[in-house]
């Protein structure tokens, strides 16, 4: 990376923490590290809503060399911004869910607006040389806004979540505005070449672009790299949680939860059930339906599973103000009851769903007494559940993931997870009926596999390959991957 360029600025809609306590996510413990390296400013929203909104004073928390600076938003900004445009036209649809995407010309002016007020105020905070690095689906126009208020330096934009295919994505009444808006960033990483490549084909379908040697695109007189970064964890932060005693506790309790006691004096002592574990948001891109009806059929089919294997779904509410989580929180759990009322005994449960959330050291407990971890977006940017499960895992004696075809980890795990259809209820079934039967031996050999690739492939690396990119801008030259748009 190259330390001289000056300080680096993240923008992005959630600021920090800026140390990881537990509780940061892959964009925070990858921004951290770099922020504290070479100092800077992390800029974004408060959390909070006022009166003034993004008029409003704003608040800055300076730690050594790094300054996190918020505004908040007016409960009309956050309304239009955030649950409006963000996540009732950009969520579905970028994660190929037209059917939920829902257009208005309201959310949309005030989306544009916030992207407006956001680089208004950041950029008399901006120097010269600085590095700036903007963040995610919330906002698409800020580099093009920060051009307009007068900055030439390097701006980059990276995008945590999927690039939907041109023939999805120019049903957004804005599409053509919000792609030239991105061209005014020098580099645009995404989570997979799928999603580069679904960008460029935008740029050459839509706007008349044309593909350049080194991953550039050309739209006009604008020439921008367009690049995919996969992001990762903190592969040796996240193992050493897994042997915390916060992790151990979790461990015990699930140990305690699938142990089948036996009064029979015959008997080799206790058993315990296999035990299968998801862990996502409560989001209808997780495949959260398509998995219990996986887990259903392996019941149905397989029924020697039946009092043997458990299944323990953790689903954290998200945007629950929003109808369509309100009714997938409904099908949940009513197929969860339809389930165990089906199967269920007196001394079994077979399926467990909590909507509470954890703390990440509470989680690594909860991976490392898994059999199984059953990943089965119906479409996703990374997935960083599944990495962190590798992680997290006991070497001696490591689980298995079951990781979906449309997870964005697919490219990097591909060759030591099982990897599934979530939308075919058969192929999930089968799945977890090997997964839970694996031997020894091989579960070994796969963790090894994918260990490799989830502690080489780093946030940290993550955040310094990307640095790198915008520092050089469209003078970066790579080989093209396998695949071109």
């Amino acid at each position: 990376m190259a330390e001289g360029q000056g300080r680096l600025v993240a923008i992005s809609n959630r600021v920090g923490p800026l140390n990881d306590e537990g509780k940061a996510g892959g964009l925070a413990v990858g921004l951290s590290d770099a922020l504290k390296r070479r100092g800077g400013l992390w800029f974004g929203w408060s959390g909070e809503t006022s009166e003034k909104g993004t008029f409003c004073e704003l608040k800055t928390d300076v730690q050594d060399n790094v300054s996190m600076t918020t505004i908040d938003m007016s409960a009309e900004e956050l309304q239009g911004f955030y649950f409006g445009y963000s996540n009732r036209s950009l969520w579905p649809l970028l994660h190929y869910r037209l059917d939920l995407a829902e257009f208005d010309r309201q959310s949309d002016r005030i989306y544009r607006s916030v992207n407006q007020r956001f680089a208004s105020r950041v950029m008399p905070l901006l120097e010269e040389d600085d590095l700036v690095w903007v963040h995610d689906y919330h906002f698409f126009y800020l580099g093009s806004e920060l051009r307009q208020c007068g900055f030439k330096g390097r701006i980059g934009y990276f995008l945590h979540i999927p690039f939907c295919p041109p023939e999805i994505f120019s049903a957004l009444p804005a599409s053509h505005d919000i792609v030239r808006a991105l061209l005014a960033y020098d580099v645009i990483g995404f989570q997979t070449d799928t999603d580069r490549r679904n960008f460029v084909a935008f740029c050459i379908r839509e706007l008349g672009g044309e593909k350049l040697s080194g991953q550039r695109v050309r739209v006009g007189d604008r020439t921008v790299v367009a690049r995919a970064f996969p992001i990762g964890i903190d592969a040796q932060g996240y193992a050493r949680f897994a042997v915390s005693p916060e992790a151990g506790e979790h461990e015990e309790m699930l140990h305690d939860l699938t142990r089948v006691r036996t009064s029979n004096p015959d008997a080799d002592g206790d058993a315990w059930r296999k035990l299968i574990v998801g862990v996502d948001r409560m989001d209808y891109s997780k495949g959260l339906l398509e998995r219990f009806r996986g887990f259903e059929r392996l019941l149905e089919d397989y029924p020697e599973n039946r009092g043997s294997a458990q299944f323990l779904q953790v689903a954290p509410l998200s945007r629950s103000e929003l109808d369509a989580y309100v009714e997938l929180r409904r099908e949940l759990e009513e197929m969860a009851g339809h389930i165990n009322g089906r199967f269920a005994t007196l001394d079994w449960t077979p399926l467990q769903i909590m909507t509470r959330g954890f703390t990440r050291r509470a989680l690594a407990g909860i991976y490392r007494a898994a059999r199984v971890c059953l990943v089965t977006p119906l479409r996703d940017g990374m997935n960083l559940v599944a990495k962190e499960f590798v992680a997290a895992q006991d070497a001696e004696d490591p689980g298995v993931l079951v990781l979906s075809r449309f997870a964005g980890a697919r490219a990097e795990l591909e060759a030591g997870c099982i990897i599934v259809n979530p939308y075919n209820t058969d192929d999930v079934a089968g799945a977890l009926q090997r997964a839970l039967n694996m031997p020894l031996e091989e579960r070994q050999r796969r963790w090894e596999i994918m260990r490799e690739a989830v502690f080489s492939g780093t946030a940290a690396h993550w955040c310094d390959s990307f640095i790198d990119a915008l520092a050089r801008g469209a003078d970066f030259d790579e080989p093209e991957a396998s695949e071109t748009a």
